[in-house]
């Protein structure tokens, strides 16, 4: 017999065992499916948050100026205060860096803004902040009605504004604030778009209760002090983030004049480190997800064992008969050895479709996770699969291998 009909002797075997064989299968489908489906499900949860955490700056780096913010060391000890990052410092980096990722020029004007419009007027807790073509996509608001700053009225500094969901709410409650006109600062300002409500309950009210202002414009507006500028540069691919990061250290160095030996004048702030932490309990929870699959195919091929053990039990004057007609014991194992192989990829084929499925249902009950297919997962599924068989048909194939084709034929 050649492996080809081995395989079609499987398939006869299997098909005058149905019931039996359908159970072990089921078997073997349940251990692949908790496999491949815990897997499945902790890969799905980790790209929705991963993509939350992108959304929230998590692929994402600011600078500013050493010590400006911040003039005390540890212990009250007075640390060298750096000058701020100038508005040209700002524009240098980002045309230095270019498409290597995208930066966010912004300053914060005010944080105690009184705007009115329309006959009404907010409270005095509205924060104003100028921004660059690139402020709102880096700070991930999204526009609700209107549209963004043109490419004129960012470099004229035109009084253009977008206001928050709250401030549109308060001063045009029952119409459209767009083309009307805000004022605050002193200066009148035509509303061009208001911003998706956020929802934000964080200090200063979030994106609902802001004006943002073309970065032209807030750095003409009259003011007491310096503005201090704000560089965020973001990238859509993680993995390149240190590299990205040691790359605008040292273009922000050049812009900076920093002396070579010097340290930074400038502090880079990463706020990766929530993916970092997830990356980390993500591997923690696979091997978890691994060992509770192991322990089920563990039971899955115990029970096929068995159910092959009965399979040559009940076949014994089979075996003896194919022994009679010159079949080698070579033959005889390779013929259940293959037998048991098929009923595990038959088990396991189902075991992958019904845990790549419920790896997708659990990732869609937590969050909005996106329908991954995972390759690798179903793979190795169908490796495990094909070693279980080996493993739990190798020692009744060798037993119907060592029967005695006398005393098999004389097996009732």
């Amino acid at each position: 017999m050649d492996l080809l009909e081995n395989i079609r002797e499987a398939f006869r075997s299997i098909k005058s065992n149905l019931l039996r064989t359908v159970l072990t299968a089921l078997i073997v489908s349940i251990g692949i499916m908790a496999l491949v489906g815990i897997l499945t499900a902790i890969d799905a949860m980790k790209y929705s948050l991963n993509q939350t955490f992108a959304s929230l700056g998590a692929n994402s780096f600011e600078m500013k100026a050493k010590g400006y913010a911040n003039r005390f060391r540890r212990g009250g000890v007075q640390g060298r205060v750096y000058p701020p990052i100038s508005l040209l410092q700002a524009k240098k980096y980002k045309q230095t860096l270019g498409d290597e990722a995208q930066v966010g020029i912004s300053a914060f004007i005010s944080g105690a803004t009184e705007v009115k419009g329309n006959g009404q007027k907010t409270n005095p807790n509205v924060q104003v902040v100028a921004g660059d073509e690139n402020y709102l996509q880096i700070q991930s608001y999204n526009l609700g009605t209107g549209r963004t700053f043109s490419p004129l009225e960012l470099e004229r500094g035109t009084n253009v504004a977008i206001i928050g969901a709250e401030l549109k709410d308060k001063l045009y409650p029952s119409e459209s604030p767009l083309n009307k006109y805000v004022y605050l600062l002193g200066r009148r300002f035509q509303v061009v778009g208001v911003l998706e409500k956020s929802g934000s309950s964080g200090q200063g009210g979030g994106a609902d209760r802001m004006v943002l202002i073309p970065l032209e414009t807030g750095n003409q507006m009259p003011r007491q002090r310096a503005l201090t500028f704000d560089v965020k540069t973001a990238t859509t691919r993680p993995g390149e983030l240190s590299y990205l990061t040691g790359q605008a250290t040292g273009i922000m160095r050049a812009v900076r004049h920093d002396q070579l030996g010097q340290e930074d004048s400038f502090e880079v702030e990463r706020s990766d480190s929530m993916a970092a932490k997830l990356d980390e309990l993500s591997g923690g929870l696979k091997v978890g997800g691994f060992l509770v699959g192991f322990v089920t195919l563990l039971g899955a091929s115990i029970a096929l064992m068995n159910i092959m053990m009965v399979s040559v039990t009940e076949r014994t004057r089979e075996i003896g008969i194919r022994k009679a007609l010159g079949a080698t014991s070579h033959q005889i194992r390779q013929q259940f050895l293959i037998e048991a192989i098929v009923i595990c990829v038959l088990g396991g084929v189902l075991g992958i479709v019904l845990g790549v499925s419920m790896g997708n249902g659990v990732s869609l009950l937590v969050g909005e996770g996106a329908f991954l297919v995972p390759w690798f997962w179903m793979s190795m599924g169908l490796v495990i699969c094909v070693t279980v068989g080996l493993a739990s048909g190798y020692y009744p194939a060798s037993k119907a291998a060592a029967l005695d084709p006398i005393e098999s034929l004389r097996y009732e």
